[in-house]
């Protein structure tokens, strides 16, 4: 599947840190801290996958997965609230912790930072090809 990009046109002015616990196995180097920027209304896999973080995300990014499950460090006053929805897949992660959200779902809204971790166990074994 692939994921569809929003639509988002807006100015990327909100700074977004991106720590890898395996940064190889999601970016073929050895960073491990990505110091992106992001629009709002972008969602935090959409900004991770343009800047060739290959977080996986099985279900195309429509929360049908847990597959795209990170842990928000900092800023979760800076994205969109779970949903219920959102939950509910999230519980079914490995590695749940109480910051656990799906990249997929979180929506940048406010000014930054936002910090997030990906597990090392997140590893996406066909890269996505772009259209």
């Amino acid at each position: 599947m692939h994921m569809h990009h929003s639509e988002v046109e807006g100015p990327k002015e909100v700074p977004v840190k991106i720590i890898l616990e395996d940064p190889h196995a999601l970016t073929d180097t050895d960073q491990r801290e990505w110091d992106l920027m992001a629009a709002k209304g972008e969602h935090l896999l959409e900004v991770a996958i343009e800047a060739g973080i290959n977080i996986e995300h099985a279900c195309g990014g429509v929360c049908a997965c847990s597959t795209c499950h990170i842990y928000l460090e900092d800023g979760d006053d800076q994205v969109s609230e779970a949903t219920e929805a959102e939950e509910d897949r999230v519980e079914e992660a490995p590695g749940l912790q109480i910051n656990s959200r799906l990249s997929c779902q979180c929506e940048v809204e406010g000014d930054g930072p936002i910090v997030i971790r990906v597990p090392s166990w997140n590893r996406n074994a066909v890269k996505e090809v772009p259209h």
